[in-house]
């Protein structure tokens, strides 16, 4: 079965975008989109962040600000063999505690957002918001929106940006390399829906920021001695998306888990049951809109005689 949304892990409270009524529109608000690299997956099992990044963006597209930085995690780096970060690597690289001022300014008023946000979120939960990052979040997984309302074979980063903006993501398992590609993905599906998208969540509101610590930040440098920063990467044009738009949108609390076939089924099933309720819903509303104009129509001609 795919997994539920969660609450939020203590640091997030889940929303969602629907092609529905209500909510606001997802297009006026203001997104911080995130993007970790960890020495594992789990941080009940002593995982923690050694890279972090932010790309805070306007519901267009507009790119507002980016900021990434290594984090010295205080346990031995692994996981090498995905991120490519070493132990020498966060020297003198700040740590969680001193990062919650800057992140707590770029998350203030934004939906905070990431693919597979749910994973980000454990992370926030056990690192940042101890240190004082305030919270509860709102939040928005572009994973499970995509297979909500996307019908693609893979819903992966670097997959679904491939299949529907025709690009592979840059700087892949680099954290600013996802958020940026994140970012562009939730841009382009703000833009190509069929209808107007809404925002059904907690609302995103000012954060108090506490005073930053001293300290210095440090970007990851790469094989070529450059430092990644917001000039490097020029913003692409939004693309026009291929015509893949699910006609009936699916529950995004179905849309987690492994999202095999079953769990496809499942949703893809549910969904149709709710069009099925909606239009019964419909037919009666304007059947009972015909007969009381009938019954009105009586009693104005019972009065004229």
């Amino acid at each position: 079965m795919a997994e539920p949304r969660p609450a939020g892990h203590g640091a997030l409270r889940m929303g969602a975008l629907t092609r529905n009524r209500g909510g606001r529109r997802a297009h006026g608000l203001e997104y911080a989109v995130i993007d970790v690299e960890t020495t594992g997956l789990d941080p009940a099992e002593g995982a923690r962040v050694c890279e972090i990044a932010v790309v805070r963006m306007r519901g267009d597209g507009t790119v507002l600000r980016e900021f990434s930085t290594l984090v010295d995690p205080g346990v031995p780096v692994t996981g090498q063999v995905y991120h490519g970060i070493s132990g020498s690597d966060v020297v003198g690289a700040p740590t969680a505690r001193a990062l919650v001022p800057v992140l707590a300014e770029l998350f203030s008023g934004a939906v905070l957002v990431g693919h597979k946000l749910d994973f980000e979120g454990r992370f926030l939960a056990a690192e940042f918001a101890p240190a004082g990052l305030p919270g509860p979040l709102p939040g928005l997984c572009t994973l499970r929106t995509l297979r909500s309302q996307v019908d693609l074979e893979r819903y992966s980063l670097p997959r679904a940006s491939r299949a529907l903006n025709g690009h592979w993501p840059t700087g892949q398992h680099t954290a600013l390399g996802d958020a940026r590609a994140c970012a562009q993905l939730l841009a382009e599906l703000l833009r190509n829906a069929p209808g107007e998208l809404r925002y059904t969540g907690p609302a995103p509101a000012a954060l108090r920021v506490p005073p930053a610590d001293p300290g210095r930040l440090k970007p990851r440098v790469t094989g070529r001695g450059t430092l990644r920063s917001a000039r490097d990467t020029p913003a692409r044009p939004l693309a026009a998306w291929p015509r893949r738009w699910r006609p009936l949108e699916l529950d995004p609390d179905l849309c987690g888990g492994r999202f095999a076939d079953a769990e496809r089924h499942a949703a893809e099933a549910a969904a149709r049951r709710r069009g099925l309720v909606r239009d019964a819903v419909g037919a009666a509303a304007a059947l009972t809109g015909v007969v009381a104009a009938a019954s009105a129509a009586r009693a104005l001609l019972g009065g004229r005689t």
